[in-house]
């Protein structure tokens, strides 16, 4: 006797209605594993229904007025709280990096917490010839033997400047290693990767926040020749982070979430233009048009040191990865410091911070610089003002200085490459702009000096006439510094828009927009990807970048899965699968989602449901729901399906199911594809033909499909 099906709604065998448990969704429900990609579309309609419960709610009562008032001022509450941690945070680096960067020469009597310069401002005891020069200030070797000239005194503060320099490292590299693993690097490789939709789980956590603001003043003090301002970026975002969740606006949407990211990279500029005041100038000497000639020329040097930079770091990277050199990053982390050291010490220009540095080699000589690049020689009946002075010929200390640069501008090239990527903070900027700023200004000197010698030539004839204040140094260094720098991260506009807030004058965009797109297009020839891209590419992440063009003539049924020979696509059925068929299927495979059918023989798509959460949703049934059993059919369907009354009790679970995955026909063109992907910020789609499902194409698949297309190893876009 054939058995009695039961219509929906029914109370049969004390099933109830096994509607109303999983009408609303369950906690952890459409969160993300980590090393996944967020459904950006999927995001965006949850907080857009968020939003319309509250408008709706709003209504009701006053109580519920005011929730969605404090909901639309959380984002601006967030603001304010991410722009004071982060600034707090900023002020008390620079102060810890500029004490302990003087603290491996000397220190304070007067106040130990004083750096040297601070340390003087309060001496009433310095000369204007030696203002660098007071009693309170006492190197090692006059604090421990009392002098301060002499052999001895000179190796004593060398050994315990390098002394000094090995401890911060080691230090910093112990508490990276052991506390937060992510704390090390510049950190915008990975914000990008991120911001992008990419999920990595306390990359901006509690912990890596703390550990990267202490490692970040340890590695900086220490004279390795890296900069603080791309970790800075990591350490705005890690705030914007521990802000967001405190906000169920943010904490609950990964969306959201990553607008207060981006919105924090925006406000505090993510290569650092904040900072980049210390080096303020103000030139007082318009260009010529016969300048950018020599601007020209910075900017291929900009692009070249840039193209080798990056392939030789990537090298050198990749080594460290693939050998038994990454098993040992303390210890090359003290190698390099102490090379770094050694090296240093004897050069005035390496052994000071590379921040002091860029600022001098900026700085336009008056009459009362010290520095030995403007010790030229003065015309004793010289009544110019002090702002016009005219160019003079090169004193002895010049020459001594570009002698001593050219060796610094060789070390920085060398060091920069072993240093960057090592396990302490480090970002590229500060670096970069040494190596262009000093470059520049060895060709500013150059410039000047045959302006002066020769301005008879015909070059320097018409706008160099004898005593005039024809050619600023200082200038060709920040154009050199915007070269270099643009030829590693390959930035154009917003580069110029930096430098340009360094001078605080319209006549000098021109000059830098010359370099920078100069170095751009050399650097470009030799490889299109900057320093960042380099590294997201190295490690693997599942970055799809604007810039890349995809101009291949392939179609979306040549990338999906399944393909000719492979096992076909692992989907559910609407209706005819069981609890227990979903647990197998889930523990065979390691899928982010599976397809929804109505039958296995019609193959139409009905929706798209992700593997975290089915794998919550029957537990939570499991715990909660009486009757659910492994053989329980699972539905996701609207109304209940015809079942035989034997039956236990169905799961519904239309709730997770997603009623429009992005779908594309196989004959769609990967042109398209990718576009849709890069815009959309898709997880995955779906290809169908007339509403047949063929296949599916995930964002690893494109990104493994364009380096195939590019002859690359198509296994390499895999998290590493």
């Amino acid at each position: 006797q054939p058995h009695e099906l039961v219509t929906p709604g029914e109370e049969v065998n004390g099933w109830g209605n096994p509607m109303d448990l999983f009408d609303e969704p369950f906690p952890d429900v459409s969160t993300y594993e980590d090393f996944h990609t967020i459904d950006w579309l999927r995001e965006k309609s949850r907080d857009t229904d968020r939003h319309r419960k509250i408008a709706s709610r709003s209504k009701e009562s006053f109580w519920e007025f005011t929730k969605s008032l404090l909901d639309a001022w959380s984002g601006w509450v967030v603001m304010l709280l991410i722009g004071l941690l982060s600034g707090t945070l900023a002020g008390v680096i620079d102060l810890a990096v500029d004490w302990m960067t003087d603290l491996k020469e000397g220190v304070c009597l007067s106040a130990l917490w004083y750096s040297h310069e601070q340390c003087c401002w309060t001496s009433n005891e310095t000369t204007f010839d030696d203002r660098d020069k007071c009693p309170q200030w006492q190197t090692w070797s006059e604090l421990m033997t009392g002098h301060a000239e002499g052999a001895g005194a000179y190796v004593l503060n060398y050994f315990l400047y390098v002394l000094w320099a090995l401890f911060f490292a080691f230090l910093a590299v112990s508490l990276v290693r052991v506390f937060a693993p992510y704390a090390c690097g510049s950190g915008i490789p990975e914000i990008k990767t991120i911001l992008s939709g990419f999920i990595i789980r306390g990359y901006l956590g509690k912990w890596t926040l703390l550990i990267k603001t202490v490692t970040l003043v340890l590695a900086v003090s220490s004279g390795l020749s890296l900069g603080k301002e791309g970790p800075l970026v990591h350490v705005a975002c890690c705030c914007g982070n521990l802000f967001s969740s405190l906000f169920s606006k943010y904490s609950k949407n990964e969306g959201k979430r990553r607008e207060v990211t981006a919105f924090t990279l925006r406000s505090i500029n993510p290569f650092g233009n904040n900072r980049l005041v210390l080096f303020y100038v103000e030139y007082h000497t318009p260009w010529y048009m016969a300048e950018l000639v020599p601007f020209i020329l910075l900017g291929v040097f900009g692009g070249v040191w840039g193209a080798l930079f990056i392939r030789a770091n990537i090298a050198w990277c990749r080594r460290r990865k693939t050998t038994r050199l990454g098993r040992y990053p303390v210890l090359e982390v003290i190698a390099v410091t102490a090379i770094t050291a050694v090296v240093a010490f004897p050069n005035p220009y390496t052994r000071r911070s590379t921040s002091q540095l860029i600022s001098e080699l900026f700085n336009d000589c008056g009459p009362l610089d010290s520095s030995r690049l403007c010790d030229y020689v003065n015309d004793p009946n010289m009544t110019r003002p002090v702002d016009d002075i005219p160019d003079r010929p090169a004193g002895p200390g010049v020459y001594t200085a570009i002698w001593q640069l050219a060796l610094a501008l060789i070390f920085k090239i060398v060091v920069t490459i072993f240093t960057f990527g090592i396990k302490v903070p480090s970002g590229l900027f500060i670096p970069s702009m040494a190596v262009g700023a000093i470059a520049g200004r060895i060709m500013g000197i150059a410039v000047e000096q045959m302006a002066y010698h020769h301005h008879d030539w015909i070059i320097f004839k018409k706008w160099c006439r004898p005593g005039a204040d024809c050619v600023t140094p200082g200038l060709y260094a920040m154009v050199g510094a915007a070269a270099c720098l643009g030829g590693v991260t390959r930035m154009t506009v917003s580069l110029v828009v930096i430098m340009f807030e360094l001078t605080g004058g319209l006549e000098y965009i021109v000059p830098l927009m010359a370099a920078a797109v100069t170095s751009k297009w050399v650097g470009d020839a030799f490889g299109r990807e900057g320093i960042y891209e380099a590294h997201i590419q190295l490690n693997g992440y599942p970055f799809l970048d604007t810039k890349d063009e995809f101009t291949h003539r392939t179609l979306a049924a040549d990338v999906m899965h399944p393909r000719r020979g492979e096992p076909p696509l692992a989907v559910l059925t609407q209706d005819g699968t069981t609890v227990e068929d979903v647990e197998e299927l889930i523990k065979e495979t390691d899928y982010n989602g599976f397809p929804v059918v109505v039958s296995r023989k019609s193959e139409r798509l009905i929706g798209f449901v992700q593997r975290r959460d089915l794998t919550l949703a029957i537990k939570n049934a499991r715990q909660k729901q009486e009757g659910v059993v492994s053989n329980s059919v699972v539905y996701f369907t609207e109304e209940m399906p015809l079942l035989p009354p034997s039956c236990p009790q169905p799961l519904k679970l239309r709730c997770i199911l997603n009623l429009s995955p992005f779908t594309v026909t196989d004959h769609t063109p990967m042109e398209t594809v990718v576009d849709i992907f890069r815009k959309l910020g898709l997880r995955q789609c779906l290809v169908t033909r007339s509403g047949r499902l063929l296949g599916i194409i995930t964002k690893k698949d494109v990104l493994r499909h364009m380096a195939q297309m590019m002859n690359q190893d198509p296994d390499s876009i895999m998290f590493n």
